[in-house]
């Protein structure tokens, strides 16, 4: 039985089904918005390492390991890049119906041997923008609400910076991803922490809100980029991330220097995320329901969706949307709903293949060159 079932059996017989509904729904909702963060993406399946040779890495067979794209390879104390699926000829030892093998770009960290487990997810990077990159960079403080935000600013030649934010399972090594392209286009770049991150402050409840309360951390930011040069600023968002964007540009007292947004698989249906989330992390689908419920009364986010809101009518600013039919946590109908009610803003580029908040790693230079025409206009 799993321990979820377990746990929720168990205290149907001793406290009562009234308590136990209650007990289930919070286990539920605690399971898939709780500490500790970072989680890994839920639909990410670990995958063992077969074997290591030159330029080569040989994984259990399965969808995610079959993705295309680039990807970081990531388990207990190792951390590498994994590149396209590379193709055996018939009748190499290296073929076999249970495994594949890819591209192996680099290992950052520790040691990639037969046996480790693993998993893919969309940070290729690990460490600051020096240690990663080879860009200069400073650590700042962002002042926020609960206390100070830490935050990476790589210094750029134009006066519209470029505000990143993390989303579900990641951290700002993330947005990491992105900084190199945004720094050849002399953007400066302000890379957030936010509430329950590594080294900021903890939400008062312990739980994620998906960006309905978090987005006050992303408004400090985009003070804090006025405050210190930027006469405008681009925000560009993944996951609940793109959600606290949305927020910032209708909700902001500085609405008005937002001039762009970057929506990267943006949650605009919490309920529908929080399930995903729920079910992908172990919890029985009769409990799902109780999940949701429990998560509005411990975290009070609201029934709505966030195209329900006044946020879609109220957008003022242009949108790139970069989504696709393969998440699973944050179904892309919604953004093509954004699209289509507001075309006179909102650009939806579609990503086939690509998980959740993973739109650049299963394309690239596609993903590049769409936010490059996006960018130009608001440079």
């Amino acid at each position: 039985m799993r321990p979820a079932t377990a746990a929720a059996v168990a205290a149907t017989s001793v406290i009562g089904v009234g308590a136990a509904a209650v007990a289930a729904g919070r286990y539920a909702s605690d399971a898939a918005l709780g500490a500790p963060s970072p989680r890994p993406f839920p639909a990410d399946r670990r995958l063992t390492v077969h074997a290591v040779a030159a330029g080569q890495v040989t994984l259990t067979r399965s969808f995610s390991a079959l993705r295309p794209g680039t990807y970081g390879l990531t388990g207990r104390d190792v951390h590498a890049v994994v590149g396209p699926v590379i193709e055996q000829p018939p009748g190499d030892p290296a073929v076999s119906a249970d495994t594949v093998v890819r591209r192996l770009e680099r290992v950052t960290l520790g040691n990639l041997k037969p046996g480790t487990r693993v998993r893919l997810t969309p940070e290729l990077h690990r460490g600051d923008p020096l240690a990663a990159l080879g860009l200069a960079y400073k650590e700042v403080e962002v002042p926020g609400e609960l206390g100070a935000l830490p935050a990476w600013f790589v210094p750029g030649a134009r006066d519209t910076w470029v505000i990143t934010v993390h989303g579900l399972g990641t951290t700002r090594d993330h947005p990491l991803n992105l900084t190199g392209f945004l720094h050849d286009q002399q953007f400066p770049v302000l890379d957030l922490a936010y509430r329950g991150d590594p080294g900021a402050p903890r939400s008062p409840d312990g739980l994620a809100h998906l960006g309905e309360s978090e987005w006050r951390d992303l408004d400090a930011a985009v003070r804090y980029a006025v405050r210190y040069g930027a006469e405008r600023v681009i925000l560009h968002g993944w996951s609940s991330g793109a959600s606290m964007a949305l927020h910032a540009a209708v909700n902001s007292a500085l609405r008005d220097r937002i001039s762009g947004l970057v929506l990267d698989s943006p949650v605009l249906d919490w309920r529908t995320t929080l399930r995903a989330l729920a079910s992908a992390r172990g919890v029985p689908s009769a409990l799902l329901p109780l999940a949701v419920r429990a998560a509005q009364g411990q975290t009070g986010l609201h029934g709505a969706r966030l195209l329900d809101t006044s946020v879609p009518t109220a957008l003022h600013v242009p949108t790139l949307v970069l989504h696709g039919p393969d998440d699973a946590l944050a179904p892309w109908q919604q953004s093509r709903e954004l699209a289509a009610r507001r075309p006179d803003l909102v650009t939806l580029h579609p990503v086939p293949r690509a998980p959740h908040a993973a739109m650049w790693n299963a394309d690239p230079a596609g993903y590049e060159e769409a936010l490059r025409r996006f960018l130009t206009p608001l440079m």
